[in-house]
């Protein structure tokens, strides 16, 4: 599935409140390592097991008050949502703790019988937030 472009707040609103789980990449223009994990997004998107996830990426220079609503605060940040609710999230260029993020929410059943998601927390993955209601 490919990624599409999240182009203003209004867009971001409806993606969050989404019925069906979204992943968003947070991004810059001029952020070095945002262009490095980008292409490994982009894979991750694509794989049939990750289908359970819609996957979004998020200019912040052109969405700065969806970057402050979300709270990023890494770039760059990834975020899942479903519902209104923040339901997990990683910071960094990091492939790891990404596809392990994505695995725990595309497919929650599967994820929970899945190496990746029973093996030690990483620290991106300890410092992921509680539920929150945006």
């Amino acid at each position: 599935m490919p990624v599409e472009s999240i182009e203003n707040f209004e867009a971001f609103q409806k993606a969050i409140n989404s019925e069906t789980p979204v992943i968003i990449d947070f991004w810059a223009p001029w952020c070095g390592p945002c262009r490095v994990i980008s292409p490994i997004f982009e894979k991750l998107s694509d794989k049939a097991e990750n289908a359970g996830l819609k996957f979004y990426k998020l200019d912040t220079e052109e969405n700065e008050r969806a970057m402050v609503e979300a709270g990023v605060r890494v770039m760059p940040s990834f975020m899942v949502f479903q519902k209104g609710d923040k339901l997990g999230e990683s910071a960094g260029a990091l492939p790891a703790p990404l596809a392990t993020l994505i695995a725990k929410h595309a497919n929650p059943s599967v994820a929970t019988e899945t190496p990746a998601a029973t093996a030690e927390p990483t620290p991106a993955a300890a410092a992921e937030a509680p539920t929150e209601k945006l």
